[in-house]
C-alpha cells in the first residue's frame, strides 16, 4: 500500500493527541510531549527499501533522552546500527493494514460483559467492561479520510481467550467503514498478531522500536 507510513502517522496523532506531523527527507518527526517520548522519528522506507545510513544519521543526530525512532524494519537487522546510548526492543512489531470496503460484521459481547463506544475530537473509544465493572478489553481508531488508525488494542490477561479482542477489532471496524475510510492501519505486537490476521489483517513491514536513553545508560 502506498503512502502506508504517512497514513499511519496521521492517524496515530490523533489518536494520542500528538503535535501534526513535521515532513523530513527521510520520514516524519512527531512531538508527543511525554516525559517516556518527548518526540519520535518515523522512516517512511519499508523492509529492504530502509537506508541504514539514513538511519544512522538520525540517530547519531539525536542527543536527549526520551527521543525514539520507529524503523520498519527486524530489531536483528536494525539494532547493530545504533550505538550503545539506544534502547532496541527485541520484539519486532508489525505495520498491518486490511481492506474496508465491505460493512464490518459486530460481535455480541459474552454474557456479563458491557460495551460501550464513544467519540471525542475525532477518536472513537470502544470499551468492554467486566461483569465486576473492571477493565476487559478496549480500543480506539481515528479515522482521517481514506484510512483510519487502529490503536492502543488491549485485552486484559484475565479475559482472554473469550473473544472480547474481536469484539474491540470488529467495532471499531464498523465504526471506521461508516466514516468512509477504505483502508485500516495499525502497528501491533507479537501477541496481537494472530488477532489480526483472523481478521484479515496483513503484515506490510515489521517495525523496530528504539529509545534513546543516553551515552551512560547502555
Amino acid at each position: 500500500m502506498d503512502g502506508v507510513v504517512q497514513a499511519w502517522v496521521t492517524g496515530w496523532v490523533v489518536s494520542r493527541g500528538a503535535a501534526a506531523p513535521e515532513r523530513e527527507p527521510w520520514g516524519f518527526t512527531v512531538d508527543v510531549g511525554q516525559v517516556a517520548q518527548v518526540s519520535r522519528h518515523v522512516f517512511d522506507a519499508l523492509g529492504d527499501g530502509v537506508d541504514e545510513g539514513v538511519v544512522r544519521k538520525v540517530a547519531d543526530g539525536v542527543t536527549g533522552a526520551g527521543v525514539w525512532l520507529k524503523v520498519f524494519q527486524d530489531p536483528g537487522v536494525v539494532g547493530p546500527w545504533l550505538d550503545e546510548g539506544w534502547w532496541v526492543d527485541p520484539e519486532p512489531g508489525y505495520l498491518m493494514t486490511v481492506p474496508l470496503t465491505a460493512p464490518a460484521r459486530r460481535t455480541a459481547v459474552p454474557d456479563g460483559y458491557r460495551l460501550r463506544t464513544w467519540s471525542v475530537g475525532g477518536v472513537t473509544r470502544v470499551l468492554v467492561a467486566a461483569p465486576d465493572g473492571s477493565l476487559a478489553a478496549r480500543g480506539q481508531v481515528a479515522p482521517t479520510g481514506a484510512t483510519a488508525v487502529f490503536d492502543q488494542i488491549e485485552t486484559v490477561a484475565d479475559h482472554r481467550r473469550r473473544g472480547l479482542g474481536s469484539v474491540v477489532m470488529r467495532t471499531l471496524q464498523a465504526v471506521a467503514t461508516d466514516t468512509g475510510a477504505e483502508t485500516g492501519v495499525l502497528a501491533g505486537t507479537p501477541a496481537g498478531r494472530g488477532l489480526y490476521e483472523s481478521l484479515d489483517w496483513h503484515v506490510q513491514a515489521p517495525l523496530t522500536s528504539a529509545k534513546f536513553v543516553g551515552p551512560d545508560a547502555g
